[in-house]
């Protein structure tokens, strides 16, 4: 990626984070702000939740079945809007795996590829990373841990420490 282009961030809320987890959230926010979030109907046979996951997100079983979408659904939008695009995650071993656990289930491709964030973020970024992404929280007044407003935030942070960076280094 070249340093002047803001990267694509997704993140994803799943049902729990070990063994029989899968995604029941997935957001993302494209290069130039534009977002989309799509909650994801469980498959028949996902019925893992865990209680730890649902405090975190702040979302029902209850709710992610009445709204949720279809898994093949929301796996060809993802196609059609991130078609042969890089994306970035913070939690890519949790969210390449349910990627392709939701990809698997509806029998497509995925066009697209998950890379980690920390393969953009210097180690400069890195340092100051927590604090100003608490500052970015608190002047968005972002509450909710979703994916769309976490990856939001994920991308206001790795734009505003790539600037503080550069003038540092000015």
């Amino acid at each position: 990626m070249e340093n002047h282009q803001t990267p694509i961030i997704i993140d994803i809320e799943a049902s729990g984070f070990g063994r029989g987890g899968y995604p029941i959230e997935i957001g993302f926010v494209m290069s130039d702000g534009m977002a989309q979030c799509h909650l994801i109907h469980p498959y028949d046979d996902w019925t893992h939740w865990e209680a730890e996951a649902e405090n975190l997100h702040g979302l029902k079983r209850e709710t992610v079945v009445r709204f949720g979408m279809d898994g093949a659904y929301v796996a060809r939008q993802l196609n059609q809007l991130l078609d042969g695009q890089t994306v970035y995650s913070d939690a890519w071993s949790y969210d390449s795996s349910w990627l392709a656990l939701l990809f698997d289930r509806a029998e497509l491709r995925q066009r697209f590829t998950i890379e980690h964030l920390a393969v953009i973020t210097t180690e400069e970024q890195k340092a100051i990373w927590e604090k100003t992404r608490d500052e970015i929280s608190t002047e968005l007044g972002l509450k909710r841990h979703r994916a769309s407003a976490d990856a939001r935030l994920i991308q206001a942070t790795w734009l505003r420490t790539r600037e503080l960076k550069q003038a540092a280094s000015l």
